[in-house]
């Protein structure tokens, strides 16, 4: 498959998904954002990557909740994207904003222990 094919299904699937998430109304997905959508070579398997703002424990809730959406989801984009064969979903935590977050709150402290 083209290279340039695939990266256009990527961002097709991450637009749909993303409004898909705007637009539940489910009370216990919190504040979720679709990072990345990592699409399987035959593409009937689509990782979907959120970062999901809260703590520790309403991230797990929340993930919980989209995992038990995924056939919802699944359904949903089959309706709005054109492909042969409707993808499985899967969703992942997305950790690379707390990780990032947590980088930069460590070089700002030695940066302030660097001035003492």
């Amino acid at each position: 498959m083209a290279d340039y094919r695939l990266a256009r299904i990527k961002s097709q699937l991450q637009i749909e998904i993303s409004d898909i998430l705007r637009n539940m109304k489910d009370p216990r997905i919190g504040f979720a954002t679709v990072t990345a959508v990592d699409v399987s070579g035959d593409m009937r398997h689509v990782k979907v990557f959120v970062s999901i703002m809260g703590d520790e424990e309403e991230q797990k809730e929340s993930l919980k909740a989209l995992q038990n959406a995924e056939g919802f989801v699944r359904t949903e984009v089959g309706q709005r994207v054109p492909l042969r064969h409707t993808p499985e979903v899967i969703f992942r935590l997305d950790g690379s904003m707390q990780h990032g977050a947590n980088i930069n709150r460590i070089l700002k402290s030695l940066e302030r222990g660097e001035n003492s």
